[in-house]
């Protein structure tokens, strides 16, 4: 991204808004957009493999693995304005396991693009069943959306949740709803 050009376009922005890009409390706005545009929208530079830097593991265990409670910020990609809430991944291992701090890293590599929810929930699932070759991957996400909330129909409480489960998670029922008990459960 060029941020110079994208400074020198919020400038634009903030004078078509009616106001004066030279007042001192807007004097830098557009270079401190651009740095933050660079940064929610990192995800388009990052490459998988190298976020997950070899962390895959050979495992004899095919128990539930769950980390819950991800934190995930991305934008939107009707208004670009942010939605954020928690990413829940369970997955149940063949052979090969990620390590855990992977799953936050996918969810970021996803996350921050233009996005919908819809689709970023798939694209962590999918990751994570490319990643490990499970038997079964769940991923659930639970968000609230500025556009949402902000403008519109500006309803304050709305949480839109999506899932996306792969293999074992999606054939069979006992597993799903294993997975779905123990993201709900309170942490201690």
């Amino acid at each position: 991204m060029n941020t110079e050009r994208v400074a020198r376009l919020v400038r634009e922005l903030i004078q078509e808004l009616g106001e004066d890009p030279q007042r001192e409390g807007l004097a830098r706005t557009p270079e401190r957009v651009a740095e933050a545009y660079a940064f929610l929208t990192s995800g388009y530079g990052m490459d998988l493999e190298t976020v997950v830097n070899g962390a895959i593991f050979e495992s004899v265990s095919n128990n539930m693995i769950i980390c819950r409670d991800i934190e995930v910020y991305s934008l939107c990609e009707h208004h670009m304005l942010p939605f954020y809430g928690r990413c829940h991944i369970g997955y149940i291992a063949d052979t090969k396991v990620v390590g855990l701090s992977k799953l936050a890293r996918v969810v970021d590599c996803f996350a921050r693009r233009l996005q919908i929810q819809e689709r970023l929930t798939a694209q962590i699932a999918d990751a994570i069943m490319d990643m490990t070759q499970a038997e079964g991957v769940g991923v659930v996400m639970e968000c609230r959306h500025l556009c949402m909330m902000m403008r519109g129909v500006e309803k304050q409480n709305s949480v839109m949740t999506t899932s996306s489960v792969l293999g074992s998670f999606h054939d069979e029922e006992a597993t799903r709803m294993e997975f779905l008990n123990l993201i709900d459960r309170k942490v201690c």
